[in-house]
C-alpha cells in the first residue's frame, strides 16, 4: 500500500440520543441517533449501503442482532449488516466492521450505531446457571461487582503512585465542569471537592461520587470512503485512521475484569508491553501518530481514579505522573492536553454498546470546531481509549 490515505475513512454523519434513565426501549434510542447523524450527513436513509450494529445483552434477541433491529427500525433496504458484540468495547467492533467494508470496496459508505436500557443498580451477568463463567462467578463466590474491581484499582494506584482520595475526587470535579456544558450528558452539574469527598464510599476508597452510573443512551456514525465524502461536498472530511481491537498475550499478569486471578508468568514470561497499554499503541501505528500528537483525549473513566491509570496507558506521561499531570491542570479544559472534555463516563454513565461510539462523535465535534462551550482550541488529532470485558481493546484515533 502507498501511504496511509487508503488505510482512512471519512466520519461525515455523527448522531446521539441524550444519555439519562428514559425507561423507553433501547430501539427508540438508536434511531434518534441515527437520524440525527443522517441529517448532519445531508443523506437519506436509502443512501446507507452497510449497517454495523454495536449489540446490547440486556434487551433480549433484538439486542443481540442489533444491526438487523436498527435496519428493520430505519426500513428494510435489502443491505447488508453486521452486529458486534465486545462489552464495552461493542462501538469499536462495529467501526471496525464499517472500516473493513469501505476499505475492502465493499461498500462507499456505512452505519455504525449502538444502543442500551439499562437497569437500576449494577451492571451484573445475564440470569441462569454457568458455573464456568468467571463473570457469573465473580458475582456469585466473591459478591465483586464491577465498582469492587474499581475500588481494587484505586488502592493499587494509592499504594504504588501516592495517589490521595482528593486526586480521585479532583478528577470527578475536572470532568463534572466539561459534563455541565454537555447538552448530551446525564449529569450537566459542577460538583466541589467537597461535595465529592462528601459523597457515601461505595468501594473503598472510591465514592458515590467517582463512579460511573449504569444509563440509557444511543449514539450514530456516517462513516464513507474519502472519495465518497468529497463527491458529496466535503472536501477536508474528518478521518478515522486508525482503530485498534486487539487482545492481551498470554501471560497476563495484571488482572482485569472479570476474572479473578492473573496468568502465571513462573514458566513465560510476561510480555513487554500490558494490555492496556498496548490498546492506544496499536492505533497509534496505524495512524501513524502519537502521544506527543494529540490535542485531546476521550478515555474510560468508570471511576475516576481508572482515568488517571489511563493518562500513562495511552503515554500522556510515564507511569506514576498522572497525578502530576492532573494537579498541574494540564488535563482540564483550556490545559495542555485537555482528557474526556465530553464529561466522560462520569457526566455520561454507561450505556454500554454506545459508548465508543459517543467518544468519536465527541472527537468529531471538537475537531469541526463544533463543541461550543468545552471547546479545545485548534482541535487536529483526538484519541479514543475504552476497555470491553474479556479482553476486548478499544481504540479510535480521529484526524482532520
Amino acid at each position: 500500500m502507498s501511504g496511509r490515505s487508503d488505510k482512512e475513512i471519512a466520519v461525515i454523519g455523527v448522531g446521539m440520543h441524550p444519555w439519562g434513565k428514559w425507561g423507553r426501549w433501547f430501539v427508540e434510542y438508536g434511531v434518534k441517533a441515527i437520524s440525527d447523524a443522517l441529517d448532519d450527513a445531508r443523506l437519506e436513509w436509502r443512501d446507507i449501503q452497510f449497517v454495523a450494529g454495536a449489540d446490547t445483552v440486556r434487551n433480549g434477541y433484538p439486542g443481540y442482532v442489533a444491526g438487523a433491529t436498527f435496519a428493520q427500525a430505519m426500513g428494510w433496504t435489502g443491505i447488508p449488516i453486521s452486529s458486534s458484540y465486545a462489552a464495552c468495547a461493542s462501538g469499536a467492533q462495529a467501526i471496525q466492521s464499517a472500516r473493513a467494508q469501505i476499505l475492502a470496496g465493499f461498500c462507499d459508505v456505512a452505519l455504525v450505531v449502538g444502543a442500551d436500557t439499562t437497569p437500576k443498580g449494577f451492571l451484573a451477568p445475564t440470569k441462569g446457571e454457568r458455573q464456568a463463567d468467571p463473570d457469573w462467578l465473580r458475582f456469585r463466590l466473591l459478591g465483586a461487582t464491577n465498582p469492587t474491581y474499581f475500588g481494587l484499582y484505586a488502592r493499587r494506584r494509592m499504594d504504588e503512585f501516592g495517589a490521595t482520595e482528593e486526586d480521585f475526587a479532583r478528577v470527578k470535579v475536572k470532568n463534572s465542569r466539561a459534563g455541565a456544558l454537555n447538552p448530551y450528558a446525564r449529569y450537566q452539574k459542577e460538583f466541589t471537592l467537597e461535595e465529592v469527598l462528601a459523597s457515601p464510599v461505595v468501594a473503598d476508597p472510591l465514592r458515590l461520587l467517582e463512579i460511573c452510573a449504569t444509563s440509557d443512551g444511543g449514539g450514530a456514525l456516517v462513516v464513507s470512503s474519502l472519495d465518497f465524502a468529497r463527491r458529496h461536498g466535503v472536501s477536508d472530511p474528518i478521518r478515522i485512521t486508525g482503530v485498534s481491537t486487539v487482545t492481551p498475550e498470554f501471560p497476563n499478569t495484571v488482572i482485569e475484569m472479570p476474572n479473578f486471578a492473573t496468568d502465571s508468568a513462573a514458566g513465560v514470561a510476561g510480555p513487554g508491553t500490558t494490555f492496556r497499554d498496548s490498546i492506544a499503541a496499536a492505533a497509534y501505528e496505524q495512524a501513524g501518530v502519537g502521544p506527543d500528537d494529540l490535542d485531546l483525549a476521550e478515555v474510560y473513566d468508570l471511576s475516576s481514579a481508572l482515568e488517571l491509570d489511563w493518562y500513562e496507558n495511552i503515554g500522556l506521561c510515564k507511569q506514576g505522573e498522572a497525578e502530576r499531570l492532573l494537579r498541574d491542570g494540564d488535563t482540564t479544559l483550556g490545559g495542555r492536553i485537555p482528557v474526556n472534555p465530553s464529561g466522560g463516563l462520569g457526566a455520561f454513565g454507561e450505556a454500554v454498546p454506545a459508548q465508543a461510539i459517543a467518544q468519536v462523535c465527541e472527537l468529531v465535534w471538537q475537531l469541526r470546531g463544533q463543541a461550543g462551550p468545552r471547546q479545545v482550541e485548534g482541535a487536529a488529532v483526538g484519541l479514543t481509549v475504552n476497555q470491553g470485558l474479556f479482553g476486548h481493546g478499544s481504540s479510535v484515533i480521529v484526524q482532520r
